[in-house]
């Protein structure tokens, strides 16, 4: 039988992604749900996909009614910002927490398997030299870091999900992403200071002649995974071959790119030199140390370093990451410079 995925958010990078994956390379169907289709729309006229146009927070009925007839449900509609975390972090609690716990109790009232997205900024501070989605303990700052609002809010949406599964059976998996790249991560148009992820941040300032900002020296540690790496895990989730990913957490990340944020952006800047449109932007590109408190403000507090451990992902998926950090940059550059997006 044909399996019926349910995606909300499926316009948003990961989900826009998944989609082209499903719509390749398997013969699933996709209900697609977001408040635009502007990452999706090459797909829209495929027969596997119905998609609809709207808001989590008013289209309630339409959503619990798509429950209702999926056979999987992806809710991947978050805030993922670290300046909208300081910014407005109730924001960030009424839609990554109070809208996905809805979908969660609809998964349990209609019997639905459900794949959370996590968030591998559970850890926070976490000394682990590797982060065991088992062992490894949470460790998060004190409540004036609004920061941590987004950590806690997904850690407590991982608990409510296990104690569902415990309690009523709830088929779920939860993934943790580990700083995912790659194309249509965010718009490069955007020029406000922090409203893009440091990736396409740098990747922007350099475009308008600005400097990248290294908040606290760049020293911070990420290890960056390729979207089709982790699409590739994501499927074999959704899969769930024997049954190997019910009620299980995997980390989703690749540990052998571990990069400073200085770092990323020195390579970002000499991957940008080799596209001639950019070669004379790139070649005068400056890095500048600011404060996490000039930056975010008062409300900010950093993680030196989150490395995950993939060991999980490996035995129980059979997963193995394969792009490089310099790959996945390439890449990801490649398709913000072969379209429009590319010119400012």
């Amino acid at each position: 039988m044909t399996t019926k995925i349910l995606i909300l958010g499926a316009a948003g990078f990961i989900g826009s992604h998944l989609c082209e994956h499903i719509l390749t390379h398997t013969d699933w169907t996709i209900v697609g749900f977001d408040l635009h289709s502007d990452n999706i729309a090459h797909l829209l006229n495929n027969p596997r996909l119905t998609f609809r146009t709207g808001n989590i927070f008013s289209d309630q009925v339409w959503i619990k009614d798509a429950v209702a007839h999926a056979d999987v449900v992806l809710p991947l509609v978050a805030i993922a910002n670290p300046a909208l975390y300081v910014k407005d972090p109730l924001r960030v609690f009424e839609l990554d927490f109070e809208a996905n716990l809805q979908i969660i109790r609809w998964c349990v009232e209609f019997q639905k398997r459900v794949i959370i997205p996590s968030t591998s900024e559970v850890y926070g501070m976490c000394p682990d030299a590797e982060f065991d989605e088992q062992s490894s303990n949470f460790v998060v700052g004190p409540i004036n870091k609004s920061r941590w609002i987004y950590s806690c809010s997904k850690q407590l949406l991982d608990r409510v999900v296990s104690a569902y599964g415990e309690r009523d059976g709830l088929q779920y998996s939860i993934f943790r992403p580990f700083n995912f790249m790659g194309p249509r991560l965010d718009n490069l148009k955007s020029e406000q200071e922090g409203a893009s992820r440091a990736f396409t941040q740098f990747v922007g300032n350099v475009m308008r002649n600005k400097p990248i900002h290294l908040v606290d020296g760049g020293a911070q540690m990420r290890c960056y995974v390729y979207i089709d790496d982790a699409i590739d895990a994501l499927v074999r989730i959704i899969a769930n071959k024997d049954g190997v990913a019910n009620q299980q957490i995997f980390n989703i990340g690749n540990p052998d790119n571990n990069i400073s944020m200085r770092d990323l952006a020195l390579m970002i800047i000499e991957e940008m030199q080799a596209i001639p449109s950019l070669a004379a932007a790139a070649g005068t590109a400056q890095l500048i140390d600011v404060s996490g408190l000039d930056y975010f403000g008062a409300g900010y507090q950093d993680v030196a370093a989150r490395v995950p451990s993939i060991q999980h992902a490996q035995e129980k998926l059979h997963w193995q990451p394969s792009t490089t950090v310099r790959a996945g940059v390439k890449k990801t550059l490649h398709y913000y410079f072969s379209t429009a997006e590319g010119t400012l």
